[in-house]
């Protein structure tokens, strides 16, 4: 059965051309259009797709609007068309918040020739969002909110030696910030590499300082990485982790992607495996694909403790399933657990059971 898919997209013109490409692919059937939010409403009744196209700014209704009620009354999956704008970028991490599973992005000019460019990876997404798992966020964060921070043992944490890092991809930067809510302000160093465009990393960062009690920013090459801070690989490049003297460093790099991906999880664990060692911990959250697992077995021979989220809590198992098939982890453990035992394998109290 090919999967259903409803667009909806004030723009005719992105209509016409979202529906030739997805249409031209046999694994879909294009089921409707809708002009807005209303009609849409209308359509998912009348034929139950699958999966969703949502462009962002609507009339009538704006897209976060609509896509706050279609999750509390009718959950579907739901893929956000944006434009790689600072306002776009904004937006769609609020519908990432609010429960769509992905994004992609959508030109300023020359819509027609630029989204015949995105045609693979605009199946790709619909794909995989039609296995998505719908995370509802309130689920999520009332699970996280019975958890308590662990205790701030300043001795353990405050040094530079320890560093935690992090990678993910398809609901990663709602998995991430569930992780960063729960640390405290000392806890140790966290790097983390998320599959994202140049203009959307910036704001996600931005967006992760204002969830807990840790400073986040966007990494900058030749940083220093201190506790207390999170780091995050800036979109369109690689972020290593390499060590100066008795420091440990931010380092960018344009080199090739891997996996398909610039920024890789898999280049960050390398440098953590090779310069930070048994001194590391690592995690592989939510995310399609395959990146990060091997990075994640150079960690764990290296000595460092390594973790990823399990199925049940992923809003997408590719990236922490094929770390497990590789053996790379020592523990699998829903989202709402992750952060603790993050800090105890950090603190050297988190024995881990093979997973």
């Amino acid at each position: 059965m090919p999967i259903k898919v409803l667009i909806v997209d004030d723009s005719a013109l992105v209509r016409q051309v979202l529906s030739e490409l997805i249409g031209a692919d046999p694994a879909f059937e294009v089921v409707g259009t809708a002009a807005d939010p209303f009609v849409a409403r209308d359509k998912i009744k009348q034929l139950k797709p699958d999966v969703l196209t949502l462009d962002v700014e609507m009339p009538r209704m704006d897209g976060l609007t609509f896509l706050e009620n279609l999750m509390r009354l009718h959950p579907l999956p739901v893929l956000m068309v944006s434009s790689l704008t600072e306002r776009g970028a904004e937006v769609t991490l609020q519908a990432l918040e609010l429960g769509a599973v992905d994004f992609v992005t959508k030109p300023k000019l020359d819509v027609k020739a630029g989204l015949t460019a995105y045609a693979d990876e605009l199946c790709s997404k619909l794909r995989m969002a039609a296995r998505a798992r719908v995370v509802s966020r309130g689920n999520l964060n009332s699970g996280a909110a019975r958890v308590k921070p662990p205790a701030r043992p300043h001795k353990l944490y405050g040094t530079t030696e320890k560093i935690i890092a992090i990678g993910s991809s398809t609901g990663g930067t709602e998995a991430v910030k569930d992780v960063i809510r729960m640390m405290p302000a000392d806890a140790p160093a966290i790097v983390v590499t998320q599959h994202i465009p140049a203009a959307f990393s910036g704001p996600f960062a931005q967006r992760l300082n204002t969830v807990g009690a840790m400073r986040a920013c966007e990494a900058h090459d030749g940083q220093q990485i201190v506790p207390g801070h999170v780091y995050v690989a800036p979109g369109g490049l690689h972020l290593r982790v390499v060590r100066s003297g008795a420091r440990y460093m931010c380092q960018l790099t344009d080199a090739a992607p891997e996996c398909f991906q610039r920024p890789a999880v898999d280049v960050l664990f390398r440098s953590v495996a090779e310069h930070v060692g048994q001194n590391a911990v690592g995690a592989v959250l939510t995310g399609m694909g395959e990146d990060g697992a091997r990075g994640l077995l150079a960690m764990r021979q290296a000595g460092a403790h390594t973790l990823i989220q399990d199925e049940a809590s992923s809003v997408v198992w590719g990236m922490p399933g094929a770390a497990y098939k590789l053996g790379a982890a020592e523990l699998v453990l829903p989202l709402h657990r992750i952060a603790e035992q993050l800090l105890k394998f950090a603190a050297g109290t988190g024995a881990a059971k093979a997973a």
